[in-house]
């Protein structure tokens, strides 16, 4: 196995979500401090989400005319120049764009990293070595915002330093190969709807998960102030959540290269809905922090562990279309997982939010005990 890549890529799209880390807020502060309302920055924070719905459609057509290693720096030094752009033309519309871009590029980004990745892996490695990407990721989206403390929001720090860190991240991809070869038309972002059918289980956990993190760091504050926390220490339990995910994805990767990985999944989404149905009640007890631990880490693991079901079956473009069908998943997830908690947030329960991740969670359990709910996966090698 070519040690040496894993680490350069995985660094390279580490340095991503510390990158955005430190931007999305920043974009966000500032445009208060310009004087928009709460519309106009949710439409800016939806921007990358709309990227990524297009960004998945491109990537496989990208890496089939360039090269899987070429497009990935290529997309990281566009990301790069369009932070840039935002601390050099300050105006809403072009932030728009700029941020759609940033969307689209760093969407390709994670989709050929994340294949990457997978492409590289030996299978009895696989569990651990893509929980240790994704527990680095989670931490460095993490430590972004408290890197922007250090910095300050007043100046353009922030800015130069993200993009700083995306032209490092390109040069961290040069020399190293073994990444998927591409095939423009055959990894095109087409087959979406025969991916979910024919992995149901995996799809509909991307979705959940990615609704899971939109809101965590969004609407779940608001969600507690709402029940009587003081800020300080509703943002300490999103942290709680946020840790919770990353500190026990290793613990889950190494288990996933022990024991039947389909059996862990399922096992995932019976702990994200008994956390979920288990908030309201004890929201206001000690064993809440217990609970906000394995909400995190359930909810995180149904994620580490479709990456590592979908790399043990797939190879170089059937892969990289795989990660694209993914990223699709994650874009409506985003998109609809606030929205729909919102509404029924002000107009059906307070308690929407963990009710929804319930019912999602009771969906999930109830595809994945389904017959051939991973006939797609079936065939290869399970641990155990």
């Amino acid at each position: 196995m070519r040690w040496a890549t894993y680490f350069a890529v995985t660094a390279a799209v580490i340095i991503v979500g510390l990158a955005l880390g430190v931007t999305l807020p920043l974009v966000s502060l500032r445009l208060e401090a310009w004087g928009y309302g709460s519309f106009a920055i949710g439409v800016m924070a939806g921007m990358p989400a709309i990227g990524v719905l297009l960004g998945a459609r491109l990537t496989g057509r990208l890496a089939g005319w360039f090269g899987t290693p070429q497009t990935l720096r290529l997309c990281l030094l566009a990301s790069a120049g369009s932070v840039a752009l935002l601390t050099l033309m300050p105006s809403y519309p072009l932030w728009l764009f700029l941020r759609l871009l940033i969307g689209i590029s760093l969407t390709v980004v994670f989709v050929l990293g994340e294949s990457w990745i997978n492409q590289l892996v030996e299978d009895r490695l696989r569990g651990r070595l893509v929980a240790l990407y994704g527990t680095g990721f989670a931490l460095s989206q993490l430590c972004g915002p408290l890197l922007l403390t250090a910095l300050g929001t007043e100046g353009d720090q922030g800015f130069w330093l993200s993009a700083g860190l995306l032209v490092a991240g390109s040069l961290l991809l040069l020399g190293h190969g073994g990444a998927p070869q591409v095939n423009a038309e055959s990894a095109s972002g087409k087959g979406l709807g025969k991916f979910c059918r024919n992995l149901p289980a995996i799809a509909w956990a991307v979705v959940l998960f990615a609704a899971f993190e939109a809101m965590v760091l969004t609407l779940l504050p608001v969600y507690l102030l709402r029940e009587g926390f003081a800020q300080q220490l509703a943002l300490i339990m999103v942290s709680t959540v946020v840790v919770g995910d990353a500190a026990l994805q290793l613990p889950i990767g190494w288990l996933a290269d022990r024991v039947p990985r389909q059996t862990l999944f399922r096992c995932c989404g019976v702990v994200l809905l008994a956390s979920s149905l288990s908030i309201p009640a004890l929201l206001h007890t000690s064993l809440i922090w217990p609970v906000l631990v394995l909400f995190g880490a359930s909810a995180g693991g149904l994620y580490t562990l479709s990456l590592i079901l979908v790399g043990q079956r797939y190879r170089d473009d059937a892969l990289v279309r795989a990660n694209a069908h993914i990223a699709l998943l994650w874009g409506i997830g985003c998109l609809l997982g606030p929205m729909s908690t919102g509404a029924a947030s002000q107009w059906i329960s307070g308690h929407a939010l963990p009710m929804l991740m319930a019912l999602g969670a009771a969906g999930f359990v109830w595809l994945a005990f389904q017959r051939g709910a991973f006939s797609e996966v079936a065939g290869a090698r399970q641990p155990g």
